[in-house]
């Protein structure tokens, strides 16, 4: 499968929303990442519901929506309602995760798992047969803009190789200081979907950043 590229919302221009959800809608990109932070789980607080849906009203892509918040459980049918087609929630969040893995599941929508830079591959052993997803956060959450924590790359090795074993349809997401120098690598080590913030936003032409992006293949790698 061809790697997808979905740009973070959370590095948008809110100030010209409606233009970065067309730039984005116009290109190759095909998902829109949106984080939810609740300014509990992470120090730092994002948008609700009403941006949500807003969002939806003009993306004419799947919706992958990030809930960096306590307690998920509770809002999972409001992120359904306002647009969500994948739901992540992260394992250090929830104390009972396969119960909410079920329930993204049963709303229809993808069920991914995020894990923070010091959670080990190895606490979804028992859980990776239910998973549409798994995130890696290849930054510490919370804000955009953080230098890549390179363990992520043996993290996406150990991840790959449950997902062979156990789970070959599970997609590999990573989130946090990606870009068009480290792209390569995390295709190498086995990822599927990369998050692109700043990477694009910050581009003189983000449309052109993304097709660039997106062309880039493990047969471009020479080692």
């Amino acid at each position: 499968m061809k790697h997808l590229i979905a740009p973070s919302v959370l590095s948008a221009d809110f100030a010209n929303l409606k233009e970065d959800i067309d730039m984005v809608n116009r290109s190759k990109a095909d998902w829109f990442h949106i984080d939810i932070m609740d300014g509990v789980f992470v120090p730092n607080i994002s948008f609700g519901f009403p941006v949500l849906a807003s969002i939806d009203h003009y993306a004419t892509k799947p919706l992958d929506v990030h809930l960096m918040i306590v307690d998920p459980d509770r809002y999972l049918q409001q992120f359904k309602d306002a647009g969500a087609e994948v739901i992540t929630v992260h394992y250090e969040a929830c104390t009972h995760l396969h119960r909410t893995v079920q329930a993204i599941k049963a709303l229809g929508c993808k069920a991914g798992v995020a894990l923070n830079p010091h959670t080990p591959v190895s606490v979804l052993t028992d859980l990776i047969e239910d998973l549409d997803l798994v995130l890696i956060m290849s930054v510490n959450p919370g804000f955009g803009g953080q230098k890549f924590i390179e363990n992520t790359y043996q993290k996406i090795r150990q991840l790959k190789a449950l997902a062979i074993e156990r789970n070959e349809n599970l997609l590999i997401e990573v989130d946090g200081g990606v870009n068009q120098h480290n792209l390569l690598a995390l295709l190498k080590a086995g990822a599927d979907v990369l998050v692109a913030g700043n990477a694009v936003f910050s581009s003189e032409d983000p449309v052109k950043t993304i097709e660039e992006m997106k062309k880039v293949s493990l047969s471009s790698i020479s080692v």
